[in-house]
């Protein structure tokens, strides 16, 4: 059988062996003392992330001071980012754990981190789309928007899934409301549906209904009163142009699973957690799909966990988050001076090694011909 490698037969395995052992050496210091490196718009990261922290907090200052009790079960951290399970104004179910895991604040990082992907810079016009099933990450993609200073044009639904902002004392547009008179925010959505099955309230009780429509009139949002699913995604794309005007629109973020946003429970799951820059194969109609038709970018904040899970944010926190700890400010990479250090010292040990060995080699055949043909006695 023929070898399937090459090796010189003037290098020994005693070289070889050394090399190899010099080179596992460096592998193993490479691996061992990574570097700490800052992400890309570490300034912008932090700031953010410390903006959702302070609006999560007035928002449950807010709750506070209305005497609406936050669930130590629910919510055993505390935040005042989690509702109820079912109240007049609950439109669908919820996942207790996606709830509380998106009340971190780090996300405000994960979404400037998504923004700038996209290639959204200061003064750009990114439309979204959202509902009060996380009222946390609402908070925290607020926060990003406003530092990195571009103009959103916001579409809300009232209602709200299991554990969001249910509280009908303290909807979401109540919250954005918080926010806004407080300064932390410079922006509240333009207009508002019920949201629900066909974004239109249906499954939701008559006194829900009305406490959503009284919601909408008394923050002043223009009011969908979609006649269908089809219809709700036709005016939201008629008021994202029309606010945009002749300034094009950088990208589209939906938060949650509002259907016309989503296009229902099969859109919201064509579309990946994150990033999105290409059309999904069988997607079905939806703001997002037409977004993505057009060729603008889709943040889809959805399926929390893996959105969580990929930026090493916790599933869910066990202690209050800190802010600035996670994958998306620092992450763990190859000490570069360290790298070329180690393929420097594997260079220098195989030509120190090699050329040894074959002057070993050389003085040993020079004292084999010496023993094997004495000098003759003159």
């Amino acid at each position: 059988m023929k070898k399937i490698y090459w090796r010189p037969p003037s290098i020994s395995r005693a070289a070889l062996a050394l090399i190899a052992a010099v080179a596992l050496i460096g592998l193993s210091l490479v691996e061992t003392f990574p570097q700490e490196r800052k992400q890309s718009f570490y300034k912008e990261k932090i700031a953010a992330a410390q903006l959702a922290r302070v609006a999560m907090n007035r928002i449950k200052e807010e709750k506070q001071r209305r005497g609406i009790t936050i669930d130590g079960e629910s919510d055993p951290l505390g935040t005042g980012m989690i509702g109820h399970s079912v109240t007049p104004v609950t439109s669908n179910t919820g996942y207790i754990e996606s709830k509380q895991t998106s009340t971190n604040p780090n996300f405000a990082a994960v979404v400037v981190h998504l923004l700038k992907r996209a290639g959204v810079e200061s003064g750009d016009v990114v439309a979204v789309g959202l509902s009060g099933s996380f009222p946390g990450l609402n908070a925290s993609t607020y926060a990003a928007l406003e530092v990195l200073k571009v103009k959103p044009i916001v579409i809300a639904s009232a209602a709200s899934s299991e554990w969001g902002a249910n509280d009908v004392e303290l909807m979401w547009l109540d919250m954005e409301q918080v926010l806004f008179d407080s300064k932390l925010v410079s922006f509240r959505a333009f207009a508002a549906s019920r949201g629900g099955i066909d974004d239109r309230g249906f499954g939701l009780s008559p006194e829900g209904r009305h406490l959503i429509d009284s919601l909408i009139e008394r923050h002043g949002q223009r009011k969908l009163t979609p006649k269908n699913l089809t219809d709700s995604v036709d005016q939201r794309m008629q008021i994202y142009q029309e606010q945009a005007g002749d300034r094009p629109i950088k990208a589209y973020i939906n938060i949650g699973g509002g259907a016309a946003s989503t296009g229902t429970h099969v859109g919201k799951k064509l579309f990946k957690p994150g990033l999105n820059t290409e059309v999904p194969y069988g997607a079905i109609d939806s703001v997002m799909l037409r977004f993505a038709q057009d060729g603008v970018p889709v943040i889809h904040l959805s399926n929390i966990k893996v959105i969580a899970e990929r930026y090493g944010l916790p599933v869910p926190p066990q202690e209050t988050p800190q802010v600035g700890v996670s994958r998306v400010f620092v992450r763990a990479e190859y000490d570069e001076r360290l790298v070329i250090g180690v393929i420097v010292a594997v260079g220098l040990a195989m030509f120190a090694f090699l050329r040894l060995d074959v002057g070993v080699r050389i003085l040993g055949r020079r004292r084999e011909s010496s023993h094997a043909h004495p000098q003759r006695m003159v």
